[in-house]
């Protein structure tokens, strides 16, 4: 512990942890060595705060293995760039339009790690609709958002975050193998949409097309979500056509002054 020229006490450690967090603010990534440079320590500590922060679901390592990204926790609890307002606002037009376009829940999800994050969205008005759930996170192979956004990674990527053959069950309907999970993202390269047919929730039936970005902070997946007896084949094809013009009303960002 040490005290701060205002008098304060502080946690030498733990103030060293919550300025990393801060660095994912305006950070994509951070490697060891930048992350050492900014908070002004050495190469060690900085390693055990980043790995610290990767055990508890702060911090994650990104795809290439070669540096951190922001963990799912701290996309739950704060909102790293691309999550602020101007994002939300760049969305608004986009969800509005989904929503009425197919008469259905609609959301924007990104993915952080292997977890799919849905960042806002618009709750449809049938009486019988699936609940919008801000901040709510899962497995991304289990969820149309989320396999839609795989199937803009690599192979070896998705492998990376999915290191296992065995994929983590939600429903019975879940996709069992990492083998079959690559099978379907290769679909979805082709198909250009991603179907959720009670994977993640039974009785939920879900279908996403791809929202604009180049990095992981605005790499968004625009989805739709029903019960399952709204949700035949010619439902799914005609609501992700629906998702497509709406999600062309996409504004690109602003560039930075």
């Amino acid at each position: 512990m040490r005290m701060t020229a205002a008098g304060d006490y502080t946690i030498a450690s733990l103030d060293t942890g919550l300025r990393a967090l801060r660095l994912f603010l305006s950070h994509d990534t951070l490697t060891v060595s930048e992350a050492a440079e900014r908070l002004s320590v050495g190469r060690s500590t900085a390693h055990r705060v980043l790995s610290t922060l990767e055990q508890r679901g702060f911090a994650m390592r990104d795809t290439s293995g070669r540096g951190y990204a922001a963990g799912p926790e701290l996309v739950r609890l704060g909102r790293p760039a691309g999550f602020g307002g101007a994002a939300r606002e760049r969305l608004r037009p986009v969800l509005e339009d989904a929503a009425a376009r197919t008469g259905e829940t609609v959301w924007s999800a990104a993915l952080i790690g292997d977890q799919v994050i849905v960042t806002g969205g618009r709750e449809s008005a049938h009486p019988v609709r699936v609940t919008l759930e801000p901040g709510r996170t899962g497995p991304a192979h289990t969820d149309a958002g989320g396999k839609l956004l795989l199937s803009r990674m690599t192979e070896d990527q998705v492998c990376a975050l999915c290191p296992r053959e065995e994929l983590e069950p939600l429903t019975p309907h879940t996709l069992p193998s990492r083998t079959a999970l690559l099978d379907e993202l290769a679909l979805i390269r082709r198909t250009g949409h991603a179907v959720d047919r009670g994977e993640s929730v039974l009785g939920m039936t879900t279908v996403a097309v791809p929202l604009g970005g180049a990095s992981w902070r605005d790499r968004l997946a625009l989805v739709a979500a029903a019960p399952s007896d709204r949700s035949d084949d010619a439902a799914l094809a005609r609501r992700a056509d629906q998702l497509s013009r709406s999600a062309a009303l996409l504004r690109p960002p602003r560039p930075a002054s």
